[in-house]
């Protein structure tokens, strides 16, 4: 059994990792709020822009431009959104979970794969991988996001599409259903209008002006740019609410430990004034 001293020097330790955790715990739920609140605003813009895509996509003048062109994948894209700094639960090892079985899936399909890293986390995973390739890697983004942190990002992706250097682009992110649930997601980018989710909610008599062609080249840009932004907040507000998760077990099982230990503590003392007394009774009993 430890003795006292080292059993009061652990409860010590224990107390002070449990004070940075709760503090860690509330600063993660705070800006787990703001994130969630700034996702939740977007969304509906994002779904907007998605039907957009989706009905530009579906009509025949579209045929011809880049951005909507479907051709046989032999090659494509990966923009994986992770975070730049850990003790956040699982989110980033879902994150390269999810990575590696879109690399399997390509590697058996004969699909060759270029990747761009957002995150340290990710950036870390992608660089440890053999056969990963990675084009381009975006760290230390904020939480004050403003829709610009990911433009190289997203011009980079426009133009290995339109160059014809990749066939497709997906995103690779963590769907934020609420603090609790969070799901890893590929959504398609490019072509443009084929996100899984994406519904024509656009009527058929909608009208361009002043033309279709304006349309293409002035919008198209901004709605998958906004696609891609909804990703980035959503795994803002994913990683904020994991983290705050995380550090709330650690400051539960901190608890948890530094009850036992004062236990074990007093179990100590106990045996050592129960020694003493019966020591005490013994050389009383000696001297009659």
């Amino acid at each position: 059994m430890a003795s006292q001293q080292q059993l009061k020097s652990r409860i010590r330790s224990v107390k002070n990792t449990k004070q940075i955790t709760k503090a860690m715990q509330m600063v993660a739920a705070s800006k787990m709020r703001r994130a969630q609140d700034s996702t939740k605003a977007t969304a509906p813009y994002t779904a907007t822009a998605r039907g957009i895509l989706a009905h530009l996509a579906k009509l025949g003048s579209t045929d011809g431009h880049p951005l909507f062109e479907d051709r046989p994948i032999k090659k494509r894209l990966l923009i994986v959104i992770a975070s730049d700094k850990g003790l956040a639960g699982a989110f980033n090892s879902n994150m390269a979970k999810a990575y590696i079985r879109e690399l399997m899936a390509d590697d058996k399909a004969g699909i060759k794969t270029d990747t761009i890293a957002v995150g340290r986390k990710m950036t870390q995973v992608v660089t440890r991988l053999k056969d990963a390739t990675l084009v381009g890697a975006y760290e230390d983004i904020g939480d004050d996001l403003d829709g610009y942190e990911l433009h190289a990002a997203l011009d980079t992706a426009f133009d290995m599409f339109v160059d014809g250097e990749v066939d497709a682009v997906d995103i690779i992110y963590t769907d934020f259903v609420s603090s609790v649930v969070q799901i890893p997601k590929v959504e398609r980018l490019l072509p443009a209008g084929r996100a899984a989710e994406s519904e024509d909610t656009i009527s058929t008599e909608a009208v361009f002006e002043p033309s279709l062609e304006t349309v293409l080249q002035n919008v198209v840009y901004r709605l998958l740019g906004a696609q891609l932004f909804q990703a980035l907040l959503d795994s803002k507000a994913s990683e904020h609410s994991m983290r705050m998760m995380a550090m709330k077990n650690a400051t539960d099982n901190a608890s948890d430990l530094a009850d036992d230990l004062t236990l074990e503590m007093n179990k100590a003392r106990q045996a050592a004034i129960t020694q003493e007394l019966a020591e005490i009774s013994g050389g009383a009993e000696a001297m009659k």
